[in-house]
């Protein structure tokens, strides 16, 4: 079986966790937590959601240190919990984040060619794709560029907007109780990026030491960042602004009176997604190429090129479906349908550190961290919009039904 080549450390690890969740939550998803959770209610959601992020960061890191090989949960779970587990891992995975692929890439054409966004849509998952086939050394390259880009419009938008900031805009509660549930499920989309280090765990070097370390890393910069940009955007917006705010952070800078700003904060926020594309299909490809070598996929996608080491028919294919679904969809209920189906992949992937017993040498509890968190995917998952469950569900149903046909045969 031909294997990838391991040529990621550490900085080039936090590099591709930072590039596949920046932008998500601050460009996309701020808005409907918002709608959901009210004023203060979204820090609370955003907190918790960040805090069982944390706790699927560490069972991820340590099945991943245990596992460095490419595919995810989707190996944790076969070699932990028995191969349907891994199959329904994977087959959430691939499916959930194939539809946040196409959610991203209708982003990018929504500002920067609202009236083409598909054809915009469908260049970009073309251009981002032609750069992971190039090789990870070259994706990790690329998305190093685009963080400080994403991080130098932030924190223009961070500085402008806390010089307006109002502390009664912060405290409007409405929708507190579930609506905290629903927004932290929603923004649980904006954290799943922390994983992609895992699925390139084939790729990464010494992954017993790396992983552990560039996995909470990238998210505990993220969520600090978030926290920022939400205390930015509610106390310059408002929550009822905010929740109908289709570019929030253009809308802080122009209510500062800066409108000069936005066509920045716009091409901010293009770079910012089309990194999170960039570490999305990456990701998505490798465990494609997992499920394939088990053929819980068709086995023509387990190939790996010959001469850039990355799982170049699993990649295309991937892509293949993604521009499908841009022509075809629509972003409105990609992101709760995508939620629905990565939380359950991560419910998985904290069973399956519940086997791995206990470690007298760590600092932390991660058995309690892992039963924390798969408490929680299954709350965050059960409160998200009910047209996004019955997706979502129905989707993992039919990924069921085809495992066990297959089976039978």
């Amino acid at each position: 079986m031909d294997r990838l080549a391991r040529r990621l450390g550490v900085p080039d690890a936090v590099v591709i966790g930072l590039g596949s969740m920046l932008g998500a939550g601050v460009f996309v998803v701020f808005a409907p937590a918002a709608a959901a959770a009210g004023g203060i209610g979204l820090l609370f959601a955003l907190t918790l959601a960040g805090f069982v992020a944390f706790c699927n960061a560490t069972s991820s890191a340590r099945l991943a240190a245990r596992y460095p090989e490419s595919g995810g949960t989707y190996v944790y779970g076969r070699e932990r919990l028995g191969p349907f587990a891994g199959f329904l891992a994977g087959w959430g995975f691939v499916v959930g984040k194939t539809a946040s692929c196409a959610a991203m890439a209708l982003t990018i054409g929504a500002y920067l060619w609202p009236g083409q966004a598909r054809l915009v849509a469908v260049l970009a998952v073309v251009a981002v794709t032609a750069v992971n086939l190039r090789g990870v050394a070259k994706t990790a390259t690329a998305t190093k560029i685009l963080v400080v880009l994403v991080l130098a419009i932030l924190a223009v938008v961070g500085a402008v907007g806390a010089t307006d900031v109002s502390v009664d805009r912060l405290t409007g509660a409405d929708g507190l109780g579930r609506g905290v549930f629903t927004a932290a499920g929603l923004l649980f989309f904006a954290f799943a990026g922390y994983a992609r280090v895992a699925t390139l765990g084939e790729e990464v070097r010494d992954p017993e030491r790396t992983i552990p370390r560039a996995v909470p890393l990238a998210l505990g910069i993220v969520l600090a960042i978030y926290l920022v940009l939400a205390v930015v955007t509610l106390g310059v917006l408002g929550p009822d602004r905010l929740a109908t705010s289709a570019a929030p952070l253009a809308d802080v800078v122009t209510a500062t009176g800066l409108p000069g700003l936005a066509w920045v904060v716009r091409a901010g926020a293009a770079v910012a997604v089309t990194g999170v594309l960039l570490s999305l299909l990456a990701g998505v490809g490798r465990t494609t190429l997992a499920m394939a070598r088990r053929r819980d996929l068709p086995g023509t996608l387990d190939a790996v090129h010959p001469v850039h080491r990355v799982p170049h028919r699993a990649d295309l294919a991937v892509a293949a479906v993604v521009i499908v679904v841009v022509a075809l969809g629509d972003v409105r209920d990609a992101i709760g349908f995508s939620s629905v189906t990565v939380l359950v992949y991560y419910a998985i992937t904290n069973a399956a550190a519940l086997t791995l017993g206990r470690e007298p040498s760590r600092k932390l509890p991660v058995r309690a961290l892992a039963g924390v968190g798969l408490v929680g995917c299954v709350v965050l998952a059960v409160n998200l919009p009910l047209a996004s469950v019955l997706a979502g569900s129905g989707v993992l149903a039919l990924g069921t039904a085809w495992y066990t046909l297959r089976r039978l045969r």
